[in-house]
């Protein structure tokens, strides 16, 4: 709704622009020769538009030769009614005014009085205990509206005791007006209290604790404008004195009503729209309707407001034709935010379970068509209400030369707009499908890391180049020269090519990288510069990897000169074991595989295995034992698991294995040669703090 007040704002500017270049003469319209179409884009077609108002806009002086005189004429029928000669005094006029007005004082507060103590006596009464609205009618009527209307006729029966005079006439002038506000205010505050239950009473309180005193002086002055321009009352003071005072007052009437609506609307608003949950449930198209309506309903007032002002100061020439023109405008509003709630309700009222049948292409071509209705919409208003005020926007683009340019550039910039949004959103919808992942999780249509590495930079580009697009086009139906745009683009561009080589070198080394597939995002790689991790994301420069600490890196596609993809189709899990010499082989492999059984059932592991175990035998011998090898070939990035799985149980297979044992290196005895040492030898190896070693026996060395 935003939207479709701004558009209605510009509207209504582009219908006042329109009328003021089709007002003028008709004979001059004959005679001039056919203008030339004017030439540069939209731009130029309003610059030349304002131009043309600014020379046919003519100042009329009439309504200020009208208010002028008026003003002269009143200061003579002042000067009149002061100077001249009466046959009683100013005082007794005046203590007429004092009486009369006393007598409407007094009566309106013996009445009111009344009124309170029936009010109390009434709100005690049963049927009225558990009513808080009734209780709050009651006293709002008897103390104020019905006191207000009695005093008012007892006032002008006391004014036929009195001759006729001037202070008479003002003292039932303000008797009138005092009760007009008094009653007034009392029945819209009554009005108010009808709407007070629920979570609307929040919206009343601040309604009636707000507006007394503002609806009493609208009344008193609306009251006070009508009644000085009754006959009698301007044979006593003077027409002219008379109908300018009722103008003035009137103009403060409406004022004050304007503001009290606009700083009402909002509390207003929740009145109308505020409904109870199974109201909203059960009438949803209704409910939509309210919603609108309230965020709208103030404008048509305060349109009625400007209409009334304008005929009080005199600037309309027919006020009968203004005052059916508003009312037009406000059926014509109402029944266009009546129309756009049941398109509203026809596209996106529908369930949640049809929506989720429907295709999503449909979805969103459906949106396209509801907002394009909408525009639709919006225009076919602004046609009906310049109509309605005379002018014509159709009109002003078909007969008007700088219609027919304006008309033609906004119509070429609708189309390109309306071209680009129809092709992103197919794209757009495209690219979205590809990537969603099926309902099923192991359905076979499963979108590839590929394409999820790939789309998203096609997404970006593409949302680039229309945009660039759009807007280069825009701005040559706008009438600005994107040749020297486009240019300089150029230009900046070939300098940023010669200036940033290596840039452009990661550019495409990215690009062939993504192309050929080399790696995806989610994929285990190891660079050639010795960063290794997964890949969490792609740009068209750069290559950002998270390694197992947590680290994430960014690296240049220029930088990379080779990739070692550790998470494509498959992968193994190899084992290298060693064993002692004195182990039964048979014995060996027989663990081996048992421990591969024991993967190949476990239920959480058996979904990373490809394959089953395969044991390759006796790999090698060496001084430490004998080597056997064996693998699983395991999804990618399932090898470490399996590893370490089989690792585990094959230690604790083995520990319970008499005949199999791990091989280790432990110190190894040396046996020497034998040789009987001399008595020399032996006594100076004692001496020395050694010892001696006997034949047979043995040394143990590292």
């Amino acid at each position: 709704m935003p939207r479709f007040k701004l558009a209605i704002v510009l509207s209504i500017f582009l219908l006042f622009v329109s009328g003021g270049v089709g007002a003028a003469p008709a004979a001059a319209t004959s005679q001039a020769p056919p203008q030339p179409l004017v030439q540069g884009g939209l731009l130029g077609a309003l610059s030349s538009s304002i131009e043309e108002v600014q020379d046919k806009l003519d100042l009329n002086d009439n309504l200020l030769d009208a208010w002028r005189l008026r003003a002269d004429r009143a200061a003579d029928e002042m000067d009149r009614l002061v100077s001249q000669t009466v046959e009683r005094s100013p005082w007794s006029v005046a203590a007429d005014f004092l009486l009369l007005s006393l007598i409407w004082i007094g009566s309106f507060a013996a009445l009111s009085l009344l009124g309170r103590f029936f009010a109390r006596r009434l709100n005690r009464q049963p049927l009225l205990l558990d009513r808080e609205r009734g209780r709050s009618l009651v006293d709002y009527i008897l103390p104020y509206m019905l006191p207000a209307l009695a005093s008012l006729p007892l006032t002008l029966y006391a004014s036929h005791l009195l001759p006729v005079s001037v202070g008479r006439a003002l003292a039932l002038c303000l008797a009138y007006a005092t009760s007009s506000g008094v009653f007034s205010t009392g029945l819209l505050l009554c009005l108010s209290v009808l709407f007070d239950l629920g979570h609307k009473r929040r919206a009343v309180r601040i309604i009636r604790s707000y507006s007394p005193r503002p609806l009493f002086l609208i009344g008193f002055l609306a009251a006070l404008s009508d009644a000085l321009t009754s006959p009698q009352i301007a044979r006593q003071l003077g027409g002219n004195i008379t109908s300018s005072v009722a103008v003035f007052t009137g103009l403060f009437a409406s004022l004050f009503f304007g503001v009290l609506v606009f700083r009402l609307r909002r509390p207003v608003a929740h009145l109308i729209r505020n409904r109870s949950l199974a109201q909203r449930l059960r009438q949803p198209a209704l409910q939509e309707s309210l919603r609108i309506f309230s965020g709208l309903w103030y404008w048509p007032i305060l349109l009625m407001v400007l209409v009334s002002v304008v005929n009080l100061i005199g600037a309309g020439e027919d006020s009968q034709k203004a005052l059916r023109c508003a009312l037009l405008t406000t059926v014509l509003l109402i029944g266009t935010v009546f129309l756009s709630t049941i398109i509203q309700h026809l596209f996106k009222g529908r369930s949640v379970e049809a929506i989720q049948r429907s295709s999503v292409y449909k979805e969103r071509l459906l949106s396209l068509l509801h907002a394009l209705l909408r525009i639709a919409l919006a225009v076919t208003f602004i046609e009906l209400l310049g109509r309605i005020w005379g002018l014509s926007l159709y009109e002003f683009a078909v007969q008007n030369t700088v219609g027919r340019a304006i008309s033609d550039a906004l119509s070429r910039i609708g189309l390109i707009l309306l071209a680009t949004w129809l092709l992103w959103v197919v794209l757009d919808t495209a690219i979205q499908e590809a990537l969603k992942p099926p309902v099923n999780p192991r359905s076979s249509r499963q979108p590839s890391m590929r394409v999820k590495t790939i789309l998203p930079l096609l997404r970006n580009a593409v949302k680039i180049i229309l945009v660039v697009i759009c807007t280069i086009t825009t701005m040559a139906n706008l009438g600005i020269n994107v040749a020297p745009l486009l240019a300089g683009a150029g230009v900046v561009g070939l300098a940023i090519g010669f200036g940033s080589q290596q840039l452009v070198q990661d550019v495409i080394t990215g690009l062939f990288i993504i192309i050929e597939d080399t790696l995806s995002i989610g994929d285990w790689v190891v660079l050639d510069s010795g960063h290794a991790g997964t890949v969490e994301g792609l740009t068209i420069r750069t290559l950002r990897l998270r390694d197992g600490k947590g680290f994430v890196h960014s690296v240049p596609f220029g930088q990379i000169k080779a990739v070692t993809n550790q998470s494509r189709q498959f992968a193994f899990a190899f084992f290298s074991v060693q064993f002692t010499y004195d182990t039964d082989v048979d014995k060996a492999t027989a663990l081996i595989r048992e421990a591969g059984r024991m993967i190949s059932e476990d239920s959480f592991l058996k979904f990373n295995l490809q394959g089953p175990l395969e044991v390759f035998g006796v790999d090698r011998m060496d001084l430490n034992g004998v080597v056997l090898t064996a693998q699983f070939r395991t999804v990618s990035g399932g090898q470490y698991a399996v590893s370490r799985a089989f690792n585990e149980r094959l230690k604790k297979l083995v520990d319970q294995s008499p005949w199999v044992h791990f091989a280790q290196t432990y110190p190894q005895q040396v046996m020497l040669p034998s040789r009987t040492p001399s008595v020399d030898e032996g006594a100076q190896k004692v001496a020395e703090g050694g010892s001696v070693v006997l034949p047979g026996e043995r040394v143990q060395t590292q």
